[in-house]
């Protein structure tokens, strides 16, 4: 088959570290597949555009995947730019697709839900297999963090162009578990069925993490110190993150073994080294940010991983957070700090998470791991790499795969008929 994978975002790995879209195409054309990825040419969170001239797309190979850039305007943050950059990428989507010869099936993502709705008219106008790969739930995001109420104009549009999307193309595609609980709570059941709706959340590459962690070590005395419980954060440091919460966490905790290792950067990394130092909290240290490489190999030197967030509505119908994955990868158990009834680290007991997240509650469990007896700690590792062995992209492309090639089956028989 001749597979389009269409996603606002999905430039090389190099640029932008979302490598769901890279993964899919490298583990399709294995499979005798020819994959092209279409991106838009801003790279997202940086001052980065991979077309600086006036030609309207380009193609690149990148170790092998075909990328097809889209020229789109720059952007800073999450204002009208952004939202000037996303309608633009799907209104010059047409016209660039024209120049390739017609695909057999069409993956179309979204976040945002407008390129998404690109890709499935477009897989309606060529008659191929055209299936929605939901990433984000949009509007509910902008409901859920408050950046506008669920009757706001602009929301009451994007739910109009979310059903659209779930009841014209061919298949639903969600990261997240428990979407179709979304889909009961807007009262689609009738027009999307479950059958339609399918789960390939995140995962990882667990060839490419174990080369990684062999590979691309990090010498750091803390990490390699017999004498400590490391408890491991890797992710942005932004206020959206809420590590200060960690810091109260990290006064509570009254074991002198266990030491919070905190990997990434952010706008508010400053500020919190500052607490640590005014509120002479000793059991936190700040690394810095470190390139993707290195986290297989900061991660499994971990004796606890921390998947840190914020409680949000939204996890109520599941997460797929990419450092989840590497977590699961890395073989020791993972604390999630957050209330989610589809949490796939909980769910293959691989870890638990605090329900009512607090200062205390997450010193209480981060200590009841510290002072775990080695069979019940070692059940909990030999369960987390279990689980990415369940999330590792060959298998993951190959539930893609099997979709794809059922749809086009199905479509190929009702023309008969």
């Amino acid at each position: 088959m001749t597979i389009w994978l269409i996603n606002h975002y999905a430039v090389p790995p190099k640029y932008y570290p979302l490598a769901r879209q890279t993964y899919f195409a490298k583990y399709l054309m294995e499979m005798g597949h020819e994959v092209k990825i279409f991106a838009a040419s801003s790279v997202h969170n940086s001052s980065l555009n991979l077309i600086t001239d006036g030609t309207p797309w380009r193609e690149e190979t990148v170790d092998g995947v075909s990328y097809v850039y889209i020229k789109c305007c720059d952007y800073q943050g999450n204002g009208l730019k952004r939202v000037h950059n996303m309608c633009e990428f799907a209104r010059k989507l047409p016209g660039v697709c024209r120049h390739f010869p017609r695909p057999d099936a069409i993956v179309a993502t979204s976040m945002p839900p407008m390129s998404c709705a690109a890709g499935i008219r477009l897989a309606r106008k060529y008659g191929c297999v055209g299936v929605a790969e939901i990433a984000d739930l949009w509007p509910e995001s902008i409901v859920a963090y408050g950046m506008a109420g669920p009757k706001h104009p602009a929301v009451v549009a994007l739910r109009k162009l979310e059903k659209w999307i779930y009841t014209k193309s061919d298949a639903v595609v969600f990261t997240a578990e428990g979407a179709y609980d979304y889909i009961k709570e807007q009262g689609w059941e009738k027009d999307i069925p479950r059958s339609k709706c399918h789960y390939i959340n995140n995962g990882v590459d667990l060839k490419l993490f174990d080369e990684n962690a062999e590979n691309w070590q990090v010498e750091d005395p803390d990490l390699t110190d017999p004498d400590t419980f490391k408890v491991v954060y890797t992710g942005s440091i932004r206020r959206v993150n809420n590590l200060g919460l960690l810091l109260d966490a990290a006064k509570e905790v009254k074991d002198p073994r266990i030491k919070f290792l905190i990997w990434g950067d952010g706008d508010e990394r400053a500020m919190l080294e500052q607490r640590v130092k005014d509120e002479k909290i000793t059991n936190v240290v700040f690394k810095g940010r470190v390139e993707k490489k290195y986290v297989p190999y900061i991660t499994c030197r971990a004796d606890l991983n921390l998947a840190h967030n914020t409680p949000t509505p939204l996890f109520r119908v599941g997460i797929s957070f990419n450092k989840l994955f590497d977590y699961l990868a890395a073989g020791k158990p993972v604390l999630s700090d957050f209330p989610c009834p589809y949490n796939p680290a909980v769910e293959y007991g691989a870890g638990t998470q605090v329900e009512d997240p607090t200062a205390q509650t997450i010193a209480r469990e981060i200590q009841r791991y510290a002072a775990m007896d080695a069979a019940t700690y070692g059940t909990y590792a030999a369960n987390a790499r279990r689980a990415a062995e369940d999330f590792d992209f060959t298998r993951l492309t190959q539930k893609l795969n099997e979709l794809l090639i059922s749809i086009q089956k199905e479509k190929k028989e009702h023309a008969i008929h």
